[in-house]
Parts: C-alpha cells; sequence; structure tokens
C-alpha cells in the first residue's frame, strides 16, 4: 500500500491530527522514538531524568532530560505480546519465543544449550479438548454435519450446529482447568516413562528428565488447545545425556498413556444447577517426532520453532472475542461480538458465582482460560528474560559508544534517575504514522531475510 492510498483512507480528524504531527517542529525527534520503539502501537509514556557520573572523580560525563523531547516525554515499547494489540511487541517476542524453542531443539553456544541436545529423543504433541457438541467443520472428506461444504474463510467455522445443545459451561470450565490439566499430565507422564523404563520415580530423577517447552492455542471453536515440544534429557538436562533405553517410541507411548490415564483428569463436583463433571483430554492427540535439517522431514527443528513462535502471540481473538477485560454484558453489544463467542462468555458471567476461586469473569476474554500461553520446563532451554537481557546489553553497548563512553569500564560509572509514568498511547494521527513506521521496519526485516535465505541457498547451507 502506497502512502497516498493509506492517506486517503483516513477520516478527516485523523489525517488532520497527522498533518499537525508531520508539520510540528520536533517530528523528527518524535520520529525517532518511534523508530527506536519499533513502531509500537501503545508505547509507554516517561518523564525524567538521567545521570552518569565518574565514581572516582565525581566528574558528570553526560545529563539526560526528557524536558527537549516531543511533549516532554520519552517512549518506550510496551512490550505487549498480543498482535492484536502491537503487532511490533508481538513481532519481538514471537522473535524471543521462537529463539527459546529453537535452542532446546538444535542447541545454541550462545545460550548455554549444546548442539548435542539434537541427538535427545524429542517429539511435537498436541493435545485438545474433548468435544462439547458438533460444530460446523471442514472434514477431509465429505461436508459438515449442516449439509455444507464451508469455505476456509467461512466465519460460522467452530460455533455450534446446534447451540441450544452445546455444553458452554463444560467448555469454559475446561478452559479454566486447562493448566491444571496439563500439571497432572507432566506428573503422569513420568509415571508412565518410569514404568517402561522399569524404575521406580525416585530412580528416573536419578537418571532421566523430561523436557518441554509449549504454546496454547484457541481452536475457532473457542476451545483451548497445548502445543508441546517434549524432550527426554539426562538429570541434569539439556547437558546430560538421556539414558540408553530412552527413545522416541518410548517418550511417544508414554505421552499416549499418560493423556488416556484418569489421573490426568479433573473432577469438578456438583454445585447449584451444574452436575459433577470430569475434565479430561479430547480424543484427538497427535505425536510426531522433530528432525534436523536437511533430513527431508516436513517437521524440522525451525518449523516447529516457527509453529509455536507464531501462537505465542495470540490469544482468543479468531473466536470473536475482546482482547481485554470485559467489565459488564453490555461491552459485547458495543462491539458486536458473534453469538458463539457470546454464549461462552456469558457462560463464564453465569458460573462465576458458582466457582468463585476460578475468576471465571475475570477471565471471561479469554473464555476461562487463565493460564499462561507460552511456557516451559526449568531446564529446556535459555528463559524469555536472559533473551530479553541480551537485548538490553546490546543497546546499552550502543549508548555508551553514542556517548563517547565505550572506553570506560561499566562498574566505574554511577547511573543517577527519576522517572515517572506519564501516559501511554498515541493521538489519531501518531497512530496512523507509527503503522506506517512499523509497516517499513517489517518490510526492512523480510527484505533483509530473503536476501539472506538467497545467500545461504548460494553457499549450499540451505536446499
Amino acid at each position: 500500500m502506497t502512502e497516498t492510498a493509506t492517506l486517503a483512507g483516513l477520516d478527516p480528524t485523523t489525517l488532520g491530527d497527522l498533518l499537525r504531527v508531520a508539520s510540528a517542529p520536533d517530528f523528527d525527534r518524535w520520529q525517532h522514538q518511534i523508530h527506536r520503539t519499533g513502531g509500537c502501537a501503545d508505547p509507554i509514556h516517561l518523564r525524567g531524568w538521567t545521570v552518569r557520573v565518574d565514581k572516582t572523580t565525581g566528574e558528570t560525563l553526560h545529563r539526560y532530560t526528557t524536558h527537549g523531547e516531543p511533549g516532554g516525554r520519552l517512549r518506550i515499547a510496551c512490550g505487549n505480546r498480543r498482535a492484536s494489540r502491537c503487532p511490533s511487541c508481538a513481532y519481538t517476542y514471537a522473535g524471543d519465543t521462537y529463539h527459546l524453542i529453537r535452542a532446546g531443539l538444535a542447541g545454541d553456544d550462545r545460550r548455554d544449550v549444546p548442539a548435542t541436545v539434537r541427538d535427545h529423543p524429542r517429539v511435537f504433541a498436541t493435545l485438545t479438548a474433548p468435544s462439547f457438541g458438533p460444530v460446523h467443520n471442514r472434514p477431509d472428506h465429505g461436508h459438515c454435519g449442516c449439509g455444507r461444504h464451508h469455505r476456509e474463510d467461512d466465519p460460522v467455522l467452530g460455533t455450534a450446529l446446534d447451540p441450544d445443545a452445546y455444553d458452554y459451561a463444560g467448555a469454559v470450565l475446561f478452559n479454566n482447568h486447562a493448566g491444571d490439566l496439563w500439571q497432572r499430565f507432566t506428573n503422569r507422564l513420568r509415571r508412565e516413562i518410569a514404568k517402561r523404563a522399569g524404575l521406580t520415580q525416585r530412580e528416573l530423577s536419578e537418571a532421566c528428565r523430561v523436557s518441554y517447552g509449549k504454546v496454547a492455542e484457541f481452536q475457532k471453536r473457542g476451545a483451548i488447545h497445548f502445543h508441546a515440544v517434549i524432550r527426554l534429557d539426562g538429570p541434569d538436562g539439556a547437558d546430560s545425556t538421556p539414558p540408553s533405553w530412552a527413545s522416541v517410541d518410548l517418550l511417544t507411548n508414554a505421552i499416549r498413556a499418560a493423556v488416556r490415564h484418569s489421573y490426568t483428569s479433573r473432577r469438578i463436583p456438583a454445585t447449584g444447577d451444574q452436575p459433577a463433571r470430569t475434565l479430561r483430554w479430547g480424543r484427538e492427540l497427535d505425536i510426531h517426532p522433530v528432525k534436523a535439517f536437511g533430513d527431508g522431514s516436513d517437521l524440522t527443528e525451525q518449523a516447529v520453532a516457527s509453529y509455536v513462535a507464531k501462537y505465542a502471540t495470540k490469544a482468543a481473538e479468531n473466536t470473536g472475542t475482546l482482547d481485554r477485560r470485559i467489565g459488564e454484558l453490555a461491552e459485547l453489544d458495543r462491539h458486536g461480538v458473534p453469538d458463539h463467542a457470546r454464549r461462552l462468555i456469558t457462560a463464564c458471567w453465569d458460573l462465576d458465582a458458582l466457582y468463585p476461586d476460578r475468576r471465571l469473569w475475570a477471565w471471561a476474554h479469554m473464555l476461562g482460560f487463565r493460564g499462561h500461553f507460552s511456557s516451559k520446563s526449568r531446564r529446556y532451554s535459555t528463559t524469555l528474560g536472559a533473551l530479553r537481557q541480551v537485548r538490553a546489553d546490546y543497546r546499552a553497548t550502543q549508548e555508551r559508544e553514542a556517548l563517547g563512553l565505550d572506553d570506560r569500564e561499566p562498574d566505574t560509572v554511577l547511573v543517577l534517575a527519576d522517572w515517572q509514568y506519564a501516559g501511554h498511547g498515541h493521538t489519531p494521527g501518531e497512530s496512523a504514522l507509527a503503522a506506517t513506521i512499523a509497516r517499513d521496519l517489517q518490510l526492512n526485516r523480510e527484505t533483509a531475510r530473503e536476501a539472506l535465505q538467497d545467500q545461504l541457498v548460494q553457499e549450499g547451507a540451505l536446499t
């Protein structure tokens, strides 16, 4: 889309504000700030100052204040992981998740994960929700239960064939307890592995460790399921060799048994008008071994890491719900929430008083789900915090070089600062300009990635 086409699509108020921002004397500095945030859609505004002082001599090396910034504010990235809220920050989050997952599959010396982890048994598993009633779908053969053949983008996909018979209460309760089910699954998985290895639980912990990285995804019907990389290590994690009996087949069989076993279910007693329920995983269970590059497999380390990273930035938006907490049911009318999502949200409202400890209404925008969208076991690989610290250290090094302080040891410089929150977001015109900056940055990244891939192909590193 060209800049002219972009401007032509703006309403008069937004266009007028955009021209005001672009003609301001401090526009270049504002634009520089937004570039630094990556085109963040909802930047945090700060007011304050920072001073760098030589610890030995007391000399002031550098002084900065926001008084001279546009609006007297410094804008920093919001850091939101959701692509629906901030595509720019979500891109960064997805990149971090990609490197975290791939490091646990292929190794990464920079992140203290040895390349020998590639030789460990590892699979990519998808654990799904059970059925709560027939929904419109696109079966591999034949037609949907309604008798039609739906397009891929048909908005009716995932909605109930018979809304009055669909178990909306069961759906949101499953979502709400999905994190508990995952914990029970991992506990049971260790038992199943120990049983197949002929070991006790204690003996297993001394010989083998189960490591994983997972991400949650909402199906169109509004039910949560988990994609997980599950790996067998030695007792000390990624840098220790798994025992000789550990294999992909053993791991696959143990996962299937753990999902089937009743210990991985969650029992909810009857209360009010709700019957007693046993929540358990669905019958659909996909498990595939993860292969290294160059072996002809479709499910490679890069493909798995990309898949997990993609869903790490999404939530329940594809079901038609809102991407923020809901204050009252009347908001559903104002925002045109479709019927299926509306019924799931209303079920959270109705069940909140019956299960007060589950905080269903607080998580109604997530259709009851209250767990982490992406998580990992402690020894799987690096952490998101460590990846962010690497980026922060790089930025700090850049800043010291720009200030002429790169020849000084960081420990010899005292940093004094005072920062205060001053708001967030953009005016309508700023938002349009920031979106343009974000698109330009994305185009530059894609161009650079394609050039690198072409270079690797020419060098024979990729086929």
